[in-house]
Order: structure tokens, then sequence, then C-alpha cells
């Protein structure tokens, strides 16, 4: 009985809690788009974010494979590089360079210009969301797509990353994937 008392008086008070908590603002186009980009970027919520995930690795590190035919982490931070810069540019309605194989995106890396990537990472992912920020709403309404596909695009390769760094052993389970 006085179980259900509580529970009651739990439930009933419930509406008296909510009136308390001040009022989000309802999410728009803009505020899901940006919140998917910081989630990859550098604002730590569901997963390793971009800038935690590279964070610490020095170009030796960087360059290693496991030698299955997988990419590195530096292949992989420079793909992510090529194609958030490459539809930044279409974005912004820059000319933009002769694609001819998304291979190449992997194969460019060269660990002398390890730090360097990791820059322009950071840089590339820091501009989509300052252009994002700042674009007027039908240009966000026709690019809504390409955003977010590179907001998953962007998650993807980053678990990758992880994995790449737990089977190298250089992953601190403590920056947050911890199995």
């Amino acid at each position: 009985m006085h179980r259900l008392a509580f529970v009651l008086v739990a439930v009933l008070s419930l509406p008296v809690f909510a009136q308390d908590q001040p009022a989000k603002p309802a999410p728009t186009l803009r505020s899901i788009l940006l919140e998917q980009l910081r989630s990859t970027h550098n604002s730590e919520e569901w997963f390793v974010t971009a800038n935690i995930a590279v964070e610490g690795l020095t170009p030796e590190q960087a360059s290693w494979t496991e030698g299955k035919g997988n990419h590195s982490v530096g292949q992989l931070a420079a793909h992510l590089v090529y194609w958030n810069r490459r539809n930044l540019a279409r974005f912004k309605g820059e000319p933009q360079e002769k694609f001819t194989n998304n291979d190449e995106t992997f194969t460019s890396f060269d660990a002398k210009h390890w730090a360097d990537i990791v820059k322009q990472l950071d840089e590339v992912m820091t501009e989509w969301e300052h252009v994002v920020a700042t674009a007027d709403e039908e240009k966000l309404k026709s690019w809504y797509s390409t955003i977010e596909h590179v907001g998953a695009h962007n998650a993807y390769h980053i678990g990758q990353i992880i994995y790449v760094r737990k089977e190298q052993g250089s992953w601190n389970p403590d920056k947050g994937v911890k199995e």
C-alpha cells in the first residue's frame, strides 16, 4: 500500500517538476545539422569525436596497418579531410579539383604530414559548422541531405579509426570506447 501511495505521489508530481524546467527551443534544421556535425567533431556526446580519435598519435602510429588490407588511421583521416573539403567547396560554390578515384583519397597519406592532417581535419570540420551556422535557410534546405551524410560519413570513419587504434594497442579506453 505504501508503494502505491509513493508511486501516485511521484506520478502526480511530474507535471509540477516539468513546469520548473526551462523550455527548450524547438529544434530547427540548422540546430539538428549543427548538432550532428559537432558530435563527430569535438562535442563529446554519444561517441568519440574526431579530435579525440586522432589525439596523441605519432606519425608512425598513424601509418600503422594490421597487414590485412585495412586502412591506417592516417589514411582514414586524410580521406575525411578530402571529402569534407570537397563537399564544403561545393557548398560554398568554389571550384573543385578533378576527382578520379576514391582509393587515392586514402593512399595520398604521408606520415611526414600527420600533424598537418590532424590540423586540417579540425579546421575543415570547424568550417563546416561555421557555414551551417551562418547559411541562409533555403541553402540549408537544399543541402540538408549532403550535410547529414557528411556527418554520418565522419562518424563511420571515426569508428574505424578507433578500431584501428584498438587493434594497434594505441587506444586509451578512458577516452570513450572501453570494449
